[in-house]
C-alpha cells in the first residue's frame, strides 16, 4: 500500500558531503495562535504555558525544548511542536488565554514542512524565492512568508544552513518535485521521496 504524506516522517539535518539534504518533517505539529502582544496578561500566560517568550519583533522566532514560536504578524504566531503534543499544548493555551482576546487553531493537517540542510540551501532557494536568506543578511531564527516556486510558503531559517519550508499540503508534491529539480546541481540527497 502506498505511503501517505502523513506517514512520511524522515528527519535529518546532516548535509551530504557535496551539498544539501531534503526531508519532510512529518511529526511536526502546528498551532495558529492569535492574541494582543500589548496585553501583558496574555503574553505572560502564553510565556508560562510554552516556557518561552513569544517574539514580538517582526520576522523572528523563539524556541525552547522542542517548541518554537514563529512571528507571523503583529498579533499572530505559528507554534510548532511534536505532533503528539498538539492537543495538550493547545488545551494549555486555551486555558491560560480564556480571559484574553485570543484564539488557537490546530493547523497541522493542512500544512507540511520540508527541511533543506547543507551549505547550498541558499543556492536552491534563490532559484525560486525573492528573499535574500543568506546568513550575511539574516540570522538564525529569521522567519518570513514569501513566494517559492510560484506558491506561498513560510520560510524559517533554523540555523545558518538549515531551512524549514512550511507549505499547504495541496502544494506539497509540486514543491517537493521543484526542490528536487532545483537541487540537482547542488548535490541534493533526498532522505525519503514522497509517493
Amino acid at each position: 500500500m502506498p505511503e501517505t504524506m502523513e506517514a512520511r516522517d524522515a528527519v535529518t539535518t546532516a548535509p551530504t558531503p557535496r551539498g544539501i539534504r531534503l526531508a519532510e518533517i512529518g511529526d511536526m505539529g502546528k498551532i495558529d495562535l492569535r492574541g494582543d502582544p500589548n496585553e501583558r496578561a496574555f503574553m505572560s500566560a502564553v510565556g508560562r504555558a510554552l516556557d518561552l517568550l513569544l517574539p514580538t519583533e517582526p520576522c523572528r522566532s523563539a524556541a525552547q525544548a522542542g517548541i518554537a514560536a514563529l512571528w507571523i504578524g503583529p498579533d499572530q504566531w505559528l507554534i510548532t511542536c511534536p505532533k503528539g503534543e498538539v492537543a495538550e499544548i493547545q488545551e494549555k493555551l486555551r486555558e491560560v488565554t480564556k480571559d484574553a482576546y485570543a484564539a488557537t487553531t490546530d493547523i497541522s493537517a493542512g500544512r507540511t514542512v520540508f527541511r533543506l540542510a547543507g551549505p547550498s540551501v541558499f543556492d536552491v532557494l534563490s532559484k525560486g524565492c525573492p528573499l535574500d536568506l543568506h546568513p550575511r543578511v539574516v540570522t538564525p531564527g529569521y522567519v518570513a512568508g514569501s513566494v517559492l516556486a510560484k506558491i506561498t510558503a513560510l520560510i524559517h531559517l533554523r540555523d545558518a544552513d538549515v531551512v524549514d519550508i512550511h507549505v499547504g499540503r495541496s502544494f506539497a508534491d509540486y514543491l517537493w518535485a521543484w526542490l528536487e529539480e532545483a537541487g540537482m546541481d547542488c548535490g541534493l540527497a533526498v532522505d525519503r521521496r514522497p509517493d
